[in-house]
């Protein structure tokens, strides 16, 4: 080896060094904040949210939003759709963290697009918004979760007198190129496999990877290359989490609600008991058990279970 070849490999081991040494580390990120979707009849969604599952509705928060319904401190969203014939009806899903400048500079230093600056949201809490490589928007929020508790210790309108839930426990999406969205979500932010499955044992449908800093996460729904509506509701969900099916079941017919051929109680492959609803424009709301019931299927889970306090 000459010593102009040593010298190179030299100042590139230097280089990344010096880069790791001053390069920003990523700040923790803890959960799901919020999913956001659009609707085509909000009066038929207010009756899902509001009647069936005891969600309280709370005043839009962010730019195009017409209404939120809290689940504990996180929220599910709607907005108008901008294209009432587009198959897609989900806008974004929201990351916690616990420091959105911190994690803009961690990003933009790995080749990430980043906006110039952080922007602040009319509760006070900080927002940053990116794209993930299949052009999904992914927001980060810092300091959303305490601005709903305390609203909700001062008996604001985000308090209900008979939820289903209380917490958001995961949200999916249709994922096209799992690797490069492994190298966004787990080589970027480290997010940890939590379960994967589909229904063959052959095949995997579904990837379940969770935040690295707390025990929500975010779904890959695989396969599905050409979805219609009815696909794309089913696929690009929201999850709340519930301690008891049965009792939940239950309370849901106490609000008018009664089970049918697409809206019941099943045990999932995971092995978790879930009962799917869905809003007018076909969107899947799942409810799903905090922990399984039964062995799942393709493999085991690899992470901590959520609970009804995180």
């Amino acid at each position: 080896m000459t010593r102009l070849s040593l010298r190179a490999i030299l100042l590139s081991t230097l280089a990344a060094s010096s880069f790791a040494q001053t390069a920003p580390k990523r700040p923790k990120i803890t959960g799901i904040d919020h999913v956001a979707f659009y609707t085509t009849s909000p009066e038929t969604n207010d009756q899902l949210y509001a009647t069936v599952l005891g969600l309280p509705a709370a005043p839009p928060l962010e730019l195009g939003q017409a209404v939120r319904f809290m689940a504990g401190t996180q929220w599910v969203g709607y907005g108008p759709a901008p294209d009432a014939k587009a198959v897609g009806r989900m806008d974004h899903v929201a990351l916690r963290t616990d420091d959105c400048e911190r994690l803009r500079a961690y990003l933009s230093a790995r080749g990430v697009s980043v906006p110039a600056a952080v922007s602040k949201r009319r509760d006070g809490s900080a927002l940053l918004v990116v794209k993930d490589p299949e052009g999904n928007t992914i927001e980060f929020v810092e300091g959303s979760g305490a601005a709903a508790a305390e609203a909700r210790k001062q008996g604001g309108d985000v308090t209900a007198p008979d939820p289903v839930s209380h917490r958001i426990i995961h949200a999916g999406f249709i994922v096209r190129d799992r690797a490069a969205e492994d190298r966004f979500y787990k080589d970027l932010l480290g997010f940890r496999p939590y379960w994967f499955g589909g229904m063959r044992a052959e095949r995997t449908d579904w990837v379940s990877i969770q935040v690295p800093d707390g025990t929500d996460w975010i779904e890959y729904m695989l396969n599905q290359p050409n979805p219609d509506q009815r696909i794309s509701g089913i696929m690009n969900h929201v999850a709340l989490g519930v301690e008891d099916m049965n009792f939940t079941q239950m309370k849901m017919e106490t609000h008018g609600w009664k089970p049918s051929a697409t809206e019941h109680s099943q045990i999932g492959r995971d092995g978790k008991l879930q009962l799917n609803v869905y809003d007018p424009d076909l969107t899947r709301v799942e409810l799903m058990e905090f922990a399984p019931v039964d062995k799942p299927c393709c493999s085991a889970f690899t992470g901590r279970h959520p609970s009804k306090d995180r």
